[in-house]
């Protein structure tokens, strides 16, 4: 899935005022996706809401990139920040995630995926939603993630669950990060990182059986 309205030979592709552009919108419960790729500049993937599992998937972007109120895994994922080849050069924020209530269950899982990227800086995420929750583990970041790494975009820290944990590469280095991460017990992370967390009734493992997966 790919939307060029940003990119270099299409409308405002050289100008600051990069402009939404969705190359999909996921709202479906129970969605998943295998060796899928998404391709934009500004709000590339929605993940809007429900049930969601990303396998092997390559999704790329510069702002907002991964966005929605989605209770979602990304699993061996690429994820790669760009305005384009030739795009300008610019920071960006990788996601936006929307949780709005210490009730909802949804959030972004992101494990053993590799973050790279050009043409600027990308912080990890900023927070969509007052309750806003993202998760990396055991993932690759390169140097194209910013020292702070998150932003509050205006909400309360406190109420923001952003983690990192066992992540390597340049990127991954925690020492300037924001002061208000959230660290998980062992307990809590795992409820995050198995296939549970949103295979809840099982339907990924019917799916992989049935496609031998």
């Amino acid at each position: 899935m790919n939307n060029t309205y940003n990119n270099p030979g299409f409308a405002h592709a050289n100008a600051i005022d990069i402009r939404q552009a969705l190359a999909a919108k996921v709202e479906g419960n129970r969605s998943a996706f295998y060796n899928c790729s998404f391709k934009g500049v500004q709000d590339t993937l929605h993940d809007h809401s429900g049930l969601h599992y990303y396998y092997n998937c390559y999704i790329q972007g510069a702002i907002d990139f991964i966005f929605g109120d989605g209770q979602s895994i990304y699993e061996k994922c690429a994820i790669n920040f760009t305005t384009g080849i030739d795009g300008p050069i610019r920071d960006g924020v990788i996601t936006a995630q929307k949780r709005e209530s210490t009730d909802s269950t949804s959030g972004f899982v992101f494990k053993e995926c590799t973050i790279n990227g050009i043409n600027g800086k990308t912080q990890l995420g900023r927070a969509y939603g007052p309750y806003s929750r993202v998760i990396i583990a055991n993932s690759y970041l390169s140097d194209v993630v910013r020292p702070e790494g998150w932003s509050t975009w205006n909400q309360l820290e406190e109420n923001l669950t952003y983690v990192e944990v066992n992540n390597t590469g340049p990127g991954a280095n925690n020492a300037k990060r924001v002061k208000w991460m959230k660290t998980l017990s062992e307990e809590e992370l795992n409820s995050f990182l198995n296939i549970s967390y949103v295979d809840i009734d099982g339907w990924i493992h019917k799916q992989r059986n049935a496609n031998n997966f």
